[in-house]
């Protein structure tokens, strides 16, 4: 199943988001932009924890399919 392209965001709603994101900064559009990083390397990290080998409810998964039908 091939991947889609994701899809363009909707322009009303990435400028009502990015408004609330600097309001929740004090109206501070740097410190919006360093909030948004800050919470984007954590989101990359979680995804990287969650797509680790061994990680599907706490056991290894074996490395070599080959073992998967022994």
């Amino acid at each position: 199943m091939p991947i889609s392209a994701p899809s363009q965001p909707d322009p009303d709603r990435l400028e009502a988001a990015a408004d609330l994101a600097i309001e929740a900064c004090g109206g501070d559009a740097r410190e919006a932009v360093k909030a948004l990083i800050v919470a984007n390397e954590f989101l990359e990290r979680r995804l990287e924890e969650l797509a680790s080998p061994g990680y599907a409810r706490g056991r290894v998964l074996p490395r070599d399919r080959k073992d998967w039908y022994d």
